[in-house]
């Protein structure tokens, strides 16, 4: 058996772990060095790639639990979401006043060619804002006119 190679390696095991799907020990070990908002630009950036791993570990109701204080977890949990193609999650969150979350569902329903159902949550959930009608017009298409 090789020895442990220590905490100066925690993040190539880390590493391993995210590679081989084994996401309880990748989390596990980079967790414990995160960090949010820390003047530690490393705690700072593991604190990001716990917010990541937590994503593609599909570990949602845990970044959703995060996401309630965390910026950068609400940032990572709407990505995930729109990435999953969740947009009736996006929408919810939208409702509650998650304008990233807007933006989301905006970008999911253009891009799988609802245009019309975009139109009609920025007109529902964000009709003054100039970021979700600058992400529609990106997107003309059959019901954009």
């Amino acid at each position: 058996m090789r020895p442990d190679p220590g905490p100066a390696h925690w993040s190539a095991r880390a590493e391993q772990a995210q590679r081989l799907g084994d996401w309880d020990t990748a989390i596990a070990l980079v967790s414990a060095r995160a960090a949010c908002h820390s003047p530690d630009y490393y705690a700072h950036d593991h604190h990001l790639w716990h917010l990541d791993l937590l994503a593609r570990a599909g570990r949602l109701a845990e970044l959703t639990r995060l996401a309630r204080t965390d910026v950068h977890a609400r940032r990572r949990l709407n990505t995930a979401l729109r990435e999953r193609g969740m947009d009736e999650a996006l929408r919810g969150r939208a409702e509650d006043g998650d304008r990233g979350a807007l933006y989301g569902l905006v970008r999911l329903l253009c891009e799988s060619g609802r245009a019309g159902q975009a139109r009609r949550a920025v007109h529902d959930l964000g009709p003054q804002d100039e970021y979700a009608h600058r992400i529609l017009a990106r997107f003309p298409g059959p019901e954009a006119g």
